[in-house]
This record gives C-alpha cells, sequence and structure tokens, in this order.
C-alpha cells in the first residue's frame, strides 16, 4: 500500500494539472492508497482557500475519492461523521478533532461560534472553557 499527500488528491480533485491528474487517477485506480487525515484536512484547507470551493462541493469531492475501491483511510467511521458534521456547518478540521478524539469525556473550546455551530448540528459534548 502506498500513501499519498495533498498533491496528489487536489490534482485528482480539481484537475488543474490534467497530466497530473491522470497520472493520479491511474495510480488511485492500480494501486492500494491510504490518505491520512492530515491529507485530506490539509486537502479541504487548499480546496477551500486556494479553489475558492465551497465545503458542500468539497464534502461531495471527498467522499467520491474515499468511494473509489483501492482508497483507505485511518478511522473511516470517524470520518464519515467528521464529514456530516462538516455538512452541517461545522469547520472541517473541528468536526475532525472531534471525532477522531476516541472515547473523551468532552470537547473545550473557547470558541464561541465552535459551539454554537456544534449545537446546531446535535453535538452535545461541545462546552466553553
Amino acid at each position: 500500500m502506498l500513501t499519498v499527500d495533498t498533491t496528489v488528491v487536489v490534482r485528482l480533485v480539481t484537475n488543474d494539472d490534467p497530466k497530473q491528474a491522470k497520472k493520479a487517477a491511474a495510480l488511485l485506480s492500480s494501486r492500494e492508497v491510504c490518505v491520512p487525515l492530515t491529507v485530506l484536512l490539509e486537502t479541504e484547507w487548499v480546496l477551500r482557500y486556494a479553489y475558492r470551493l465551497k465545503p458542500e462541493t468539497i464534502a461531495k469531492s471527498l467522499r467520491g475519492l474515499l468511494g473509489l475501491p483501492n482508497v483507505s483511510v485511518p478511522q473511516p467511521l470517524q470520518l464519515h461523521r467528521a464529514l456530516q458534521l462538516y455538512e452541517q456547518g461545522l469547520d472541517f478540521a473541528d468536526a475532525l478533532h472531534m471525532t477522531t478524539s476516541g472515547e473523551t469525556s468532552g470537547f473545550k473550546t473557547f470558541d464561541e461560534a465552535l459551539l454554537e455551530r456544534a449545537q446546531a448540528a446535535g453535538v452535545r459534548s461541545v462546552a466553553l472553557l
């Protein structure tokens, strides 16, 4: 199994460099590939800030990537939940932090906007410090 970095995922999603996008697609269709959570986190940031894509477009693109038969990710159930929370208005990084923290008794923050978004999405474990 190989691991890919953010550039491979971004090329595949954006096709902004057709030659590299074709290589990325060929790799992902021919080999078992792991995409680390950190790569997905960075990919979301790049797609949002550099490419100005909307969260719903980003979530759809990430779900498409994760649906490829040769692609695996660590903590797939937690990642799926993070994408759900992202689609409900949470920042992707915050959603990943919450869902991949394991069995904890809560999530503390100074970020009032995060608390409001989490409550709106039905996450009750977030509290202000």
